[in-house]
């Protein structure tokens, strides 16, 4: 399954949303969109593409109403999820962790280009495996520039066969936070967390463990 999401959040208006396939959004908010799942993925096999456009002046509040689940499919055990913003506005993107459930392998890719006074918060949760499961593979990447140059590259891989993959101990759940303009965390963030304060303005905070925490 193919599943399209499209945001245009403009100042003094509701944000405009085009969806198709499993992945719905609803405006729950003058600013907030929650994402919804209308069937079953992603499964091996689908893949999901979110497009989100913040204009100058606009600002989007994105959400998720319950966790996802990526399972193997039949013919597959891979899914795909690409994101594209643009942001030139306020951007907060806070979603429901992904579970990565059996054996399935889920790959991530966001792509972020701010400009003009965009500001953005972007966090990432990631659970290997439901209850006494560790053979998914999770894979991520953040690419984000501003104004054309470079601010960011990371990319984090977990579970069975990643980098970091060991049968005795290695960690199964996954917490990135990626903000910019800030400098710093003015609120407590997980203890044991890795802060770091990036070259061309923004901080970037991340957090491994076993299994995710409230």
């Amino acid at each position: 399954m193919h599943s399209e999401v499209f945001l245009v959040a403009g100042p003094n208006r509701l944000p405009r949303i085009e969806c198709r396939g499993g992945l719905q959004a609803r405006c729950t908010m003058p600013d907030t969109v929650h994402l919804v799942s209308s069937a079953a993925t992603p499964l091996g096999g689908d893949t999901i593409d979110i497009r989100v456009v913040v204009e100058p002046g606009g600002a989007l509040r994105l959400r998720s109403a319950a966790a996802t689940v990526a399972l193997p499919g039949a013919d597959t055990v891979t899914s795909h999820a690409r994101w594209e913003m643009e942001v030139a506005g306020c951007l907060d993107v806070d979603l429901e962790p992904t579970v990565v459930a059996a054996d399935a392998r889920h790959l991530s890719s966001v792509l972020l280009r701010l400009c003009d006074d965009g500001r953005v918060r972007i966090r990432e949760r990631v659970q290997i495996g439901r209850c006494n499961e560790q053979q998914g593979f999770w894979s991520g990447s953040l690419r984000a520039d501003r104004d054309g140059r470079p601010l960011l590259r990371h990319r984090v891989e977990l579970g069975a066969g990643s980098v970091a993959d060991d049968v005795i101990g290695a960690p199964r759940g996954n917490v990135n936070e990626f903000r910019y303009p800030a400098t710093t965390f003015a609120e407590a963030i997980q203890p044991g967390s890795t802060v770091l304060e990036l070259a061309e303005g923004g901080t970037l905070s991340t957090w491994q463990t076993d299994r995710l925490v409230d």
